[in-house]
């Protein structure tokens, strides 16, 4: 059963977006009647997301994000339609209607549900003879009875089909388990374990659900980690491991490791902000993800030579958020867990009192590739420095550093910042340039933002889009004569947005980003929302799209056979009645 759309109505109605949006996004530039900020869907410096007060939605020019309120959850907390309206519901004090899963919400609960399951199994396997491997590893590691309890961790025995046939007795399918990752299928058609012979770390999303899991193996072999698949729950790029207990940490900071045991080690030894990326390094997503919950994030990870590559990149990241990052230096062991083990918490503390900012961290990492007694390699330091100052957006931190950079080699400091701010021109320059000359591209202007959309015939889209356009904004013109068919559109999703808002039109029903939410990609709304951002004269609405009609009809004939083109014109001009 679908969700009644006047629940819909109602609950847009009482979920502003300014005030939504503006719990993960600080609005603050106007340009009209819009509010603008930084973009929460991929990194940026200029502000170029921006939400309308007036029309209740969001649109990213940066990277095509756009939609409702509804549709805005959906990205944001990586949720489905009914759970994004269920989200929203409950910030705005409303009861659910019952029975409004869709196939979909219902599977996805249904996985969530057996995630939580299998959690509890692997978790009682320590208490069992086959969990003995796992208990021996967790004492030699010095983990304690209360983090297992508080990690929720587990053991997966060295066995084939302990969990498959555990869940199986709980009413579970071969398939579903399969769906979630926790089965793999064999030659002959049967299901194994995944997990075997592992530590089990649930993986726990920021509201509390069990969406995958994360093991270690306990003997030899490989993987080391072995993290669950791509899933409807799970998405290892946009979550981090015990995110959903540092959240709730009074430090201030979140403290960034690489590995689960590092973080088990560091909130044991009382610091209870760490967390821990989930077999990849820093996403995007995942520092999008810290930045709703911190504005400073310190890095501990490995002081190995991919340590130091994963903390570079990852400042790279972070630091486009707006995020103050600060880099540890763990000389004398070769991860927190060690450190910790080895020098005891309080030394680790001072640690994170005594950590770099990561522009000293970066000059360091520049200045210890060179022996600055070799005229030569000073040279090279002093270029490589200063190229990396000149991208500091703020001015007085550049001077700052321009003369510390000074003082260091013994240069005159009006020499080092002028050369910096020289430097800065060129880039701001280079990279103004280029946005121009992208802009200036007429096939990027046509072009949607999201590849999977590409126009292989724009000049047929751009009449796609006014159909869609016009028919978005005077529903009553779905009566027009030769509409066309959805598969007559050059463009796939273009066609589905049309097919989806025609349904609704002739069924009567709501027409707006919320209510299309529910039917429509991420991609495909965005898309919808750059068309309806596009001028149309509604004035003369029904000439216009007799106009877009006779375009689709002719792009389509001439894509068909090559049919020529002036006798189509010809033919066109008689239907119309432009000739007797």
């Amino acid at each position: 059963m679908a969700i009644p759309e006047k629940f819909i109505q109602d609950l847009v109605d009482r979920s502003d977006i300014v005030d939504v949006v503006s719990g993960y996004v600080r609005l603050s530039k106007r340009s009209g009647a819009n509010l603008f900020g930084l973009c929460p869907f991929h990194s940026e410096k200029t502000p170029s997301f921006s939400v309308s007060p007036d029309k209740q939605i969001y649109h990213c020019f940066g990277c095509g994000k756009g939609g409702g309120v509804i549709g805005f959850i959906m990205e944001i907390e990586n949720l489905s339609y009914p759970e994004a309206v269920a989200f929203l519901a409950r910030r705005a004090g409303m009861q659910m209607p019952e029975e409004t899963d869709s196939a979909e919400g219902r599977k996805r609960s249904r996985m969530l549900a057996l995630n939580k399951e299998a959690a509890r199994w692997f978790y009682s396997q320590l208490s069992a003879p086959a969990g003995r491997g796992a208990v021996a590893y967790i004492q030699r590691r010095g983990i304690s009875p209360a983090m297992v309890k508080n990690f929720g961790l587990g053991a997966a025995p060295d066995s084939w089909e302990g969990l498959r046939d555990a869940m199986r007795e709980k009413g579970f399918t071969e398939n579903e388990l399969f769906d979630a990752g926790l089965v793999k299928r064999g030659k002959n058609g049967g299901f194994y374990d995944a997990f075997r012979n592992r530590l089990m770390f649930p993986v726990i999303d920021v509201r509390g659900n069990v969406i995958g899991f994360s093991g270690r193996i306990l003997g030899d072999g490989e993987p080391k980690y072995l993290n669950s698949p791509e899933t409807l729950t799970f998405n290892k790029s946009r979550n981090l491991f015990a995110m959903n207990l540092a959240k709730k940490s009074k430090s201030g900071y979140i403290i960034l490791s690489e590995g689960n045991i590092d973080v088990v080690s560091l909130h044991q030894a009382g610091f209870d902000s760490a967390v821990a990326s989930l077999g990849t390094s820093l996403t995007p997503e995942q520092a999008r993800l810290i930045s709703r919950y911190t504005s400073e994030v310190i890095i501990a990870y490995d002081s190995d030579g991919a340590g130091l590559k994963a903390s570079q990149r990852a400042i790279g990241i972070l630091e486009k958020l707006d995020i103050k990052v600060r880099v540890l230096r763990m000389e004398g062991a070769k991860d927190p867990d060690e450190f910790i083990k080895t020098k005891g918490p309080e030394a680790f503390r001072k640690l994170l009192e005594g950590s770099e900012n990561q522009m000293d961290y970066r000059l360091r990492a520049i200045r210890e590739k060179y022996d600055l007694n070799v005229t030569e390699q000073k040279s090279d330091y002093l270029r490589e420095a200063v190229d990396l100052l000149s991208r500091l957006p703020d001015e007085v931190r550049r001077q700052v550093y321009a003369m510390d950079l000074a003082r260091e080699l013994g240069l005159p400091p009006d020499v080092i910042v002028n050369d910096v701010e020289r430097r800065r021109k060129r880039v701001v320059n280079s990279a103004y340039r280029e946005v121009q000359k992208q802009q200036a591209r007429p096939e990027k202007l046509l072009q949607p933002t999201a590849r999977e959309l590409h126009y292989d015939d724009p000049a047929s889209a751009a009449a796609e889009e006014g159909l869609i356009r016009l028919l978005y904004l005077e529903p009553a013109l779905i009566g027009t004569p030769g509409l066309p068919p959805p598969e007559d559109f050059s463009a796939p999703g273009l066609g589905r947005i049309y097919g989806v808002l025609r349904k609704r039109i002739e069924a009567g029903q709501h027409i707006s980003t919320d209510h299309l939410a529910g039917e429509l990609s991420g991609d495909e709304l965005g898309l919808l929302v750059s068309i309806l951002q596009k001028p149309e004269q509604l004035s003369r609405s029904r000439q216009s799209i007799s106009d877009y009609i006779s375009k689709i009809e002719e792009r389509k004939q001439l894509r068909d056979g090559g049919t020529d083109l002036m006798a189509l014109r010809e033919q066109l001009k008689k239907k119309k009645g432009y000739e007797g």
